[in-house]
């Protein structure tokens, strides 16, 4: 009995923190996903870039966090094609990466080990009416 319950607390420990952290991980790339997605319809609905830049981000930190991620550990990038990005026809296409750090582990944020970084791309097309 003694033995068992030894090697059961043995193995299953490190098994449910693998589970806990992959759950994590599977997280972090649905909100990426959601965000990127998200910033990048906002994006192409604001008037002029740096409106529409505070927006894309405003909802990166909002999707980030339905997600249970702080935006901290989030960046976005946006590039559009041709250069004006508010112009119709254009593409703009916005990037979230966001590192995603172990659970349950009592470090301060100078000092973090993460688990994986996970980045997610989409793309929209200004239209010719807004």
């Amino acid at each position: 009995m003694v033995e068992f319950t030894f090697l059961a607390l043995l193995l299953m420990v490190p098994l449910v923190y693998f589970i806990i952290t992959v759950s994590q991980i599977q997280a972090g790339s649905f909100a990426v996903v959601g965000a990127a997605d998200q910033a990048a319809k906002v994006y192409i609905a604001q008037p002029d870039a740096v409106a529409a830049q505070a927006a894309a981000e405003q909802a990166v930190t909002i999707a980030l966090a339905d997600f249970g991620h702080s935006a901290q550990g989030a960046r976005v990038a946006t590039t559009c094609s041709p250069a004006d990005c508010q112009a119709a026809g254009s593409t703009v296409t916005v990037t979230v990466r966001l590192t995603v750090p172990l659970p349950f582990l009592p470090f301060n944020d100078d000092f973090r080990l993460n688990a994986s970084e996970v980045e997610a791309s989409s793309t929209q097309i200004v239209g010719r009416f807004r």
